[in-house]
């Protein structure tokens, strides 16, 4: 199978102003000031399960920038809250987003208001956003939010209508847009297997999404395009686990066999007498689907280290359902919120030989855990190496340990 990249998309309508104001590039170009950025929205610009509790938009954005304003000074900040709407963001405004003295907003409402909100009150609500935003100093990007799985909550013709209402009030305004409903419309159209990969869930976006998310607003700010595709996950992925090693105290793993041995043992050649409890998440003979339910009990017991390794068995009824039960057994396996644990996932080449299907199946698992923005340990073509000598090896690296 091939490897699906995700590419920037110059979406932007023609009508509608795309690049951000001149002074506000002239100072990210100029590199002199730091250049204070807010991201300003509801769960998908905050950082929740959906993008691996660790990173959002907000930060590929300052990414992105920093591509191509090599020596801008940046600083981002996101202010993204779970199930607001923009009557909420806009009752907060003050404190979350202008206190921060911001030179830029991005605002990104819209998945909310459109369960519970008349089209008319959001598009006042958006332009009272901007007006806020610019007598305070700040330049302000308008966002559409991505597109949705068919759901009852949001339905598809109705998130579309407030797509337009933001297209809207950025024409009325002379905002600059990024269209990131269109970007995601696009794909869906032009190539669905790798819309799906752009998403978490129903409604929440993968990093993959995120990614596409700040190429779109890198664009409309810039006029410029810029590439994400190479970013890689964050490279602590055994941060909290190394910090409790070190100080010496008890370390909880859950990992799918033969990870709930192999693992531990890794960590106990660097920590003899480290204290590792490991509880097995049952994977042998078992669908995506029962994995994605066993793995809502992991949120009650808060352990510090998840190792996600399906095996190659595992199957679902259809490409989609696999996709969507593989997001949801990544989603589980992290806190709600900010990451407040490690998560580790490896693929099922480390253990064994592939059949044709089984190595495409895993090329789409790798690039969902890429959405996960989680670390992936996966096996090449000539290396020989043991599972139990993978993972020391990644262990040790982690630990700062070459050789």
């Amino acid at each position: 199978m091939r490897r699906i990249h995700f590419v920037p998309l110059l979406l932007c309508l023609l009508t509608i102003p795309c690049r951000a104001e001149p002074p506000v590039v002239a100072k990210l170009q100029a590199g002199r000031e730091t250049v204070r950025i807010v991201a300003f929205g509801d769960s998908i610009t905050g950082v929740y399960y959906h993008t691996g509790g660790r990173r959002a938009w907000c930060d590929m954005l300052g990414i992105a920038l920093a591509r191509i304003y090599p020596h801008a000074k940046l600083e981002m900040l996101n202010a993204g809250i779970s199930g607001n709407t923009s009557a909420q963001g806009l009752a907060r405004i003050d404190r979350d987003v202008l206190a921060r003295r911001p030179d830029f907003v991005v605002v990104m409402f819209g998945m909310n208001d459109a369960a519970r909100a008349p089209r008319e009150q959001f598009a006042a609500n958006l332009q009272s956003i901007v007006e806020r935003c610019r007598k305070a100093g700040a330049a302000v990007i308008l966002s559409t939010p991505n597109n949705v799985y068919a759901n009852p909550v949001r339905p598809i013709d109705r998130l579309a209508e407030f797509a337009q209402t933001v297209r809207e009030v950025a024409r009325r305004l002379d905002a600059p847009l990024a269209d990131c409903y269109a970007a995601y419309e696009e794909v869906l159209h032009r190539d669905p297997l790798r819309w799906k990969l752009l998403m978490s869930e129903t409604i929440h976006p993968s990093m993959n999404g995120h990614k596409l998310f700040a190429e779109v607003m890198a664009e409309a700010i810039s006029g410029r395009r810029v590439s994400l595709a190479d970013v890689p996950p964050p490279p602590d992925a055994l941060r909290f686990t190394l910090a409790r090693l070190r100080a010496g105290e008890p370390v909880s793993v859950i990992a799918m066999p033969p990870y709930d041995r192999i693992v531990p043992d890794a960590l106990r050649k660097l920590f003899p007498a480290a204290r590792i409890e490991a509880t097995p998440w049952p994977a042998e003979g078992r669908s995506l689907a029962d994995l994605e339910q066993w793995a809502k009990r992991i949120r009650k017991q808060a352990p510090h280290l998840v190792v996600v390794a399906v095996p190659a068995g595992a199957g679902s009824a259809s490409e989609e359902a696999f996709i969507r039960s593989y997001c949801w057994v990544l989603n589980w396996s992290v806190d709600f919120g900010l990451s407040k644990w490690d998560r580790l996932s490896v693929l099922p080449s480390v253990t064994g030989s592939l059949s044709p299907e089984e190595k495409r199946r895993e090329e789409i698992a790798r690039q969902v855990i890429a959405g996960a923005d989680c670390q992936c340990l996966g096996r090449g073509p000539d290396d020989r190496r043991t599972p139990g000598e993978i993972i020391g090896d990644w262990v040790r690296r982690q630990a700062g340990i070459q050789h």
